[in-house]
């Protein structure tokens, strides 16, 4: 029965009615049809004069974004003394995508039925992973939800911003070189031939760098559709390898951290994330063996994913924390020793959050830094490319007037 329940399509209803005392009043109600929802008013001993069902936008992917502000928006509510369902309902109507408030609206009648807020998130692992299950989970055994709530949408967005820069970052050249392409595949398509045709009746020998550039354009024009495709298609499934093959992703996340410019960077923001993760972890009471089954997963790097299984194998029989990262072998010597002082001092969760800082604000400055040096050589290789390619054409045009 439960199973057919669920897979009730429900509407959002506007209504409009008089309550017991006659006092005119309106509001929002769940249900499956409009017959529905006026029998559950009538048993609220509302009087229904106007009821429309809500026409809802179209359904948007929910994406981290959307559970970190969904987590700061419930953190402060429960801080306030809003009750959980009333702040499930509140976050839920106030959302702009459908899919966020179906999912809202689905996690508040587990709630509602008896379920633990962790085992609600739990059935959704898609939008909550087991770290943020395992932090709700340790807020609701120690009775301190609130506090961990807040901690963890703090963590979230510091992830979410770390992760923006870096694709800011990347995403810079990246955009520059396809405009430079499209560019240059405009050039040798359109612009290029009419010069060919110019040139045909010069009737003399033509420099080898205006022959170079005109077997490009006669290539580009026979074969545009094979080379946009090939692009285009390759991109794709590369793309789609990256996030579904194990072997792919291990090379990839390898390749990322040896980049000669980028690959700093990339491993300031692991390193990042990693410590950020372990330290709200430690702040929320988890245990160290059990805390490291998540902060794997989040660091966001297969080499830190499997340095840290290690870790956790090291740590489980006794070893130090600080002993088990120096032998993984991919910890800054800051992190060690931060770590090692925490242990020491019994603050572990401070020294990695002073930590995370650290790199965080290391990650500011580096993409500030490679803004500013990614300008200059980015138009150094776009004014050597287009520039190759306008003296390559204009070579002829020279050579005749030094002969008239």
């Amino acid at each position: 029965m439960a199973t057919a329940s669920k897979s009730v399509k429900e509407f959002v209803f506007e209504w409009e009615g008089k309550d017991r005392n006659g006092k005119t009043t309106r509001g929002e109600i769940r249900a499956a049809g409009e017959n529905q929802a006026q029998a559950s008013l009538r048993r609220q001993g509302i009087l229904v004069q106007k009821i429309k069902k809500r026409k809802m936008a179209s359904a948007k992917r929910i994406k981290p974004k959307d559970i970190a502000i969904f987590t700061r928006q419930l953190a402060t509510m429960m801080k306030a003394g809003v009750p959980l369902l009333q702040a499930f309902d509140i976050v839920g109507r106030g959302n702009p995508n459908p899919s966020v408030t179906k999912l809202l609206n689905d996690i508040r009648t587990d709630v509602e039925t008896g379920t633990s807020l962790s085992a609600a998130f739990r059935k959704h692992p898609m939008y909550f992973n087991a770290l943020y299950c395992n932090l709700v989970e340790a807020g609701e055994a120690a009775g301190i939800l609130e506090d961990l709530m807040d901690r963890l949408a703090t963590y979230m967005e510091k992830t979410e911003a770390l992760k923006s820069k870096v694709r800011s970052a990347l995403m810079y050249p990246t955009a520059v070189i396809v405009v430079a392409f499209v560019v240059v595949a405009v050039i040798m398509i359109f612009v290029i031939p009419a010069f060919k045709e110019v040139f045909s009746s010069f009737g003399a020998d033509l420099p080898a760098p205006t022959l170079a550039v005109i077997a490009m354009s006669e290539f580009f024009v026979a074969y545009w559709w094979l080379i946009f495709g090939g692009l285009g298609g390759g991109a794709y499934f590369f793309m789609q390898a990256w996030k579904r093959n194990e072997k792919v992703q291990r090379f990839m996340d390898r390749l990322l951290l040896r980049l000669p410019v980028f690959g700093p960077l990339v491993e300031k923001s692991v390193v990042a994330r990693w410590t950020r993760t372990m330290s709200t972890m430690f702040a929320a009471g988890v245990p160290l063996v059990e805390a490291l089954d998540s902060v794997g997963g989040a660091a966001g790097n297969s080499l830190f994913a499997d340095a840290t299984k290690k870790i956790q194998q090291e740590v489980s029989t006794g070893t130090s924390l600080t002993m088990a990262m120096t032998n993984a072998r991919v910890f800054p010597s800051m992190v060690l020793q931060m770590c090692a002082i925490g242990e020491e001092s019994g603050s572990i969760d401070h020294m990695l959050g002073k930590a995370a800082d650290f790199y965080e604000q290391e990650v500011d400055d580096m993409v500030a830094g490679l803004s500013s040096l990614m300008e200059p050589i980015i138009i150094v290789i776009l004014g050597t490319v287009i520039g190759g390619i306008v003296v390559s054409m204009y070579l002829p045009i020279f050579k005749l007037g030094q002969v008239v």
